[in-house]
């Protein structure tokens, strides 16, 4: 099927949409398909191998114990995540899981949850192998599976394939920035207003609003969950300090003194965007309830530049974080069509930049600029992303990827607001911005991709 908006905003868990909410959906996948191929019932056992990416950093992204959460029956949309750890944990001590949430199979932890540091599977960085056995150790049904970023999940099998059509074509499809222009000239819309007569195939006008605004109502959830924490660390070892909690009251304490003294500082609200960042992939880093946007490593731009509209936009309503959202997700569609938002396969340019020119495009959007001004937005801000490298340290989204978002958070308001005091012309497209990211990310060596082997990642000490 086409991509729609939802596909790229869609609720999971933390710390990685790649390596943690890809590995538990791809395991829950396989319990699903081994039910329907009639080799459930005879499954003495099941394996799980994590290649490339996933078998480097998978410790540090949780993908160990989501795949054992996945293969319990549980899924990142609705498993509860304070709870997560604690399956896991039940299973490898009982000995024995419940696969599919029904069927009892022995399980030992070091045996069938391998990590595969340096193997690879051909076609994806993040791939993984699942193996079902019968009571003779004989293979029963065996798949393997590729986490192409932002929870994407694909088969080995489904990589060439072609693409199924819709039952009911989009009105208005477009496959490069360029063709988004034309098709909003040609009917004289908006790009939100082009985005909602292409969802009208999957969703009724009602139901899609309600969704966003649910997607929305997460983000919000998410940041305020952020501000709360209680624990001055984040899990890991790294012991990296929290710092939104602080944050926030050291913000409100200073609000509340402006009102008496009358001395605002111009640049509170960055302030605040850096909070909301800060907050949302703090969250993340937490193993936390996220909206991947389209990414959890970079799940706190959008969120934190639609609070900015939200908070420092006159005017701001629910009307326009629709419009946000959906203009958001156009882009985050080109990407996904045209590049990549893997860290594992094209960099943290292909996460972060990726996210930097959606909310460049949203905010741009609800500011009033018009589909040739969005589009210049979007450009900007994956322009000052290009090359950036995917490189956390200890394979944790803490160092450097949180103040990443907090720092992007702030370049893509800056994109908007450059591109909308702009008439939209410029020299440098958004399609060749995102093929020059493509390259960029086929040419960048494999340890700056999300492999822990390079960058930061090797320059700074754990402990």
């Amino acid at each position: 099927m086409a991509l729609g908006v939802l596909d790229l905003f869609s609720v999971g868990i933390g710390p990685s949409s790649s390596h943690t909410v890809g590995p538990m959906r791809a395991a829950r996948r396989f319990t699903a398909e081994l039910e329907a191929a009639g080799a459930s019932a005879t499954t003495a056992r099941v394996k799980v191998e994590l290649f490339g990416s996933l078998g480097a950093t998978g410790i540090g992204h949780g993908s160990d114990t989501a795949v054992v959460v996945g293969l319990c029956g549980h899924d990142p949309e609705t498993v509860d995540a304070d709870s997560v750890a604690s399956i896991a944990e039940a299973a490898a001590e009982a000995g024995r899981l419940a696969l599919g949430g029904t069927r009892q199979v022995a399980f030992n932890r070091a045996r069938d949850v391998v990590l595969h540091r340096r193997r690879s599977l051909p076609a994806h960085p993040n791939g993984m192998r699942v193996t079902a056995f019968d009571d003779a150790g004989e293979d029963l049904f065996v798949r393997e599976y590729y986490s192409v970023g932002g929870g994407f999940v694909v088969a080995s099998d489904e990589l060439d394939a072609p693409v199924a059509g819709d039952e009911q074509p989009e009105p208005r499809p477009f496959d490069s920035a360029d063709e988004l222009l034309d098709r909003c000239r040609e009917g004289g819309l908006s790009i939100a207003d082009l985005m909602r007569a292409n969802e009208a195939v999957r969703h009724e006008a009602p139901a899609l609003r309600e969704q966003l605004l649910g997607i929305w109502a997460v983000m919000r959830e998410c940041v305020a969950n952020g501000c709360t924490r209680t624990e001055a660390l984040l899990p890991g070892g790294l012991k990296v300090r929290r710092r939104a909690p602080a944050l926030r009251d050291k913000l409100r304490e200073e609000q509340a003194a402006a009102l008496t003294s009358g001395g605002v500082d111009p640049l509170q609200a960055m302030e605040w965007v850096n909070l909301f960042a800060l907050a949302v992939n703090e969250e993340n880093a937490s193993g936390g309830r996220i909206v991947t946007a389209p990414t959890n490593g970079a799940a706190g731009i959008i969120p934190a530049v639609l609070h900015y509209y939200w908070n420092f936009i006159p005017g701001a309503d629910e009307d326009g974080v629709v419009d946000f959202l959906l203009t958001a997700g156009a882009i985050g569609i080109l990407f996904k069509k045209n590049a990549s938002i893997s860290g594992a396969e094209v960099g943290c340019q292909g996460e972060v930049g990726s996210a930097c020119s959606m909310a460049a495009a949203g905010l741009c959007a609800v500011l009033g600029g018009t589909p040739e001004q969005i589009e210049n937005a979007a450009e900007i801000g994956l322009e000052h992303n290009m090359g950036l490298t995917c490189d956390p340290v200890g394979g944790l989204v803490q160092v450097p990827c949180i103040e990443r978002n907090a720092i992007a958070s702030v370049k893509a308001i800056n994109a908007a607001r450059l591109a909308f005091r702009g008439d939209g012309q410029h020299r440098v497209s958004l399609d060749q911005a995102i093929n020059t990211m493509r390259q960029t990310g086929a040419d960048m060596k494999t340890k700056y991709k999300e492999t822990s082997r390079g960058g930061l990642a090797v320059n700074v000490v754990e402990c």
